[in-house]
């Protein structure tokens, strides 16, 4: 079976990866080519693949010394009829996606004798749209999922071909699922593709058909995350602003001000009530954002709308990131600051 693969940033890695070792080792899977975003032009004016783009190119040394061709790499700016002729010279059974980032429309799904499936970092319907990851570390999910499905029309509505299932410890950030995800989606991936590619009857595509089901239940849309979402709102409780900081970790990572100095905040954590009554006495009462004090074993300790957020690492927006002792030495006058959000 010929696949096309379609993907973009390093949570697509494994999987590109999956399907070439599939090919080595003669598991009814040939690579025909990746197809991910345009080199990326950066201030020092010199392209920047993306990193599906930069892992083909790492594993051409390997699939050249075993005997196979490069991986042909497609980098169109749009999905119109010069990048379907391109993609059809490959003579594709499959489309592939991961986190490509455009919609495939019923013109480039035709080319695909077996149609397109997608590999979506959520337990659908749940969390639909560009931002699995990040919405259920904010929701405080206490499990979380891969599904592989077939494309359809609606952006993340097709049937359940295959389906991944596992528990969430709650220290999860958006960087660190992130890992997880793409190790268990090209191990799903490879499970999937093995199953259907056995005895070679998946040419016929009734494979496909006949693993897929609907998905069940309501489906929740998670929004597109901009770099203002995320200044910190310290009326929150910290709770909240400790989900807010591991899910936009690494991107766009969390903020507040003091005056007109911009802080970021990189790790932290919300002490539970019997931690507070050890570091904060029971009369103190600060307004959210105060910095209270520090605790030597926890950091710094900031009010908010409901309880005390523990701030580990944390850095000035032109400086570099640093733990919280070695920021406190040089920011004598810190502690009882506020900070605004």
């Amino acid at each position: 079976m010929r696949i096309l693969y379609a993907g973009t940033p390093a949570i697509a890695v494994p999987c590109l990866e999956a399907l070439s070792e599939m090919e080595l080792a003669g598991e009814g899977v040939i690579l025909a080519g990746v197809l991910t975003n345009p080199d990326a032009v950066r201030r020092h004016g010199r392209p920047e693949p993306s990193d599906v783009s930069a892992a083909a190119a790492r594993l051409d040394a390997g699939r050249m010394e075993r005997g196979l061709a490069p991986i042909v790499q497609l980098k169109p700016a749009k999905l119109d009829s010069r990048a379907r002729d391109e993609a059809i010279d490959l003579w594709p059974d499959l489309l592939v996606s991961f986190a490509y980032g455009r919609i495939f429309g019923p013109s480039f799904l035709a080319l695909f004798l077996q149609g397109g499936i997608n590999i979506h970092p959520s337990l659908l319907p749940k969390y639909r749209g560009a931002s699995p990851i990040p919405a259920q570390i904010l929701a405080g999910d206490k499990k979380t999922g891969i599904c592989i499905q077939r494309l359809a029309a609606e952006m993340d509505a097709g049937d359940i071909i295959a389906k991944d299932e596992f528990t969430l410890s709650g220290r999860e950030t958006a960087l660190s699922l992130s890992g997880t995800v793409s190790v268990r989606a090209a191990r799903l991936l490879r499970e999937l593709l093995r199953d259907v590619c056995r005895d070679n009857k998946c040419y016929d595509g009734a494979d496909f058909a006949s693993l897929a089901r609907p998905q069940e239940g309501e489906a929740v849309y998670c929004r597109t995350i901009k770099k203002e979402d995320g200044l910190i709102d310290w009326n929150k409780s910290a709770v909240k602003i400790d989900a807010q900081i591991r899910a936009y970790t690494p991107w766009p990572l969390s903020f507040t001000c003091r005056g007109k100095d911009t802080l970021i905040i990189l790790e932290a954590e919300p002490l539970e009530q019997a931690a507070i009554a050890g570091c904060i006495a029971p009369e103190t009462a600060a307004p959210p954002g105060t910095v209270l004090g520090v605790d030597k074993s926890r950091g710094i300790l900031i009010q908010t709308g409901d309880g005390i957020l523990a701030v580990s690492r944390l850095q000035w927006q032109t400086k570099k990131a640093l733990d919280w002792k070695a920021f406190c030495n040089g920011e004598r006058g810190f502690i009882n600051s506020c900070l605004s959000g």
